[in-house]
């Protein structure tokens, strides 16, 4: 499965994005699909995955949304009051045929499958 991230940029604080995230297959909600983000010198973070369920890191629960559209093979992630902080290139992954749990969509390592990322730059 490939994966192509886009809809990164620079916007200031306050400001929103939508990240989108296509796969090469088609995807179901049987598969966990998941955004992690990674600023220079710092380790891979996750953000949210969705699979039946949906699961945030807790800085970003009630800015950012995710979700997907099957029909399209494509994952979003709704980013809203953007902070410096939300800073990092932005990647998107996937497990096939496999419902992460919370704990398990959190680790890297879990996914098979993983995108190339989108730069989003947040100014103070």
């Amino acid at each position: 499965v490939q994966l192509q991230a886009s809809g990164g940029g620079l916007v200031q604080t306050g400001d929103s994005l939508r990240l989108s995230c296509v796969a090469s297959e088609r995807t179901s909600t049987t598969d966990t699909m998941g955004w992690f983000r990674q600023a220079p010198g710092k380790e891979r973070e996750f953000v949210a995955a969705i699979n039946w369920y949906t699961y945030y890191e807790d800085s970003v629960k009630g800015r950012f949304t995710i979700s997907r559209d099957n029909a399209k093979n494509t994952v979003y992630l709704q980013m809203n009051n953007l902070k410096p902080e939300d800073t990092a290139v932005y990647l998107c992954a996937t497990r096939s045929q496999t419902i992460l749990s919370r704990t398990a969509s959190r680790l890297p390592e879990s996914y098979d499958f993983w995108g190339q990322g989108t730069q989003v730059t947040v100014s103070s």
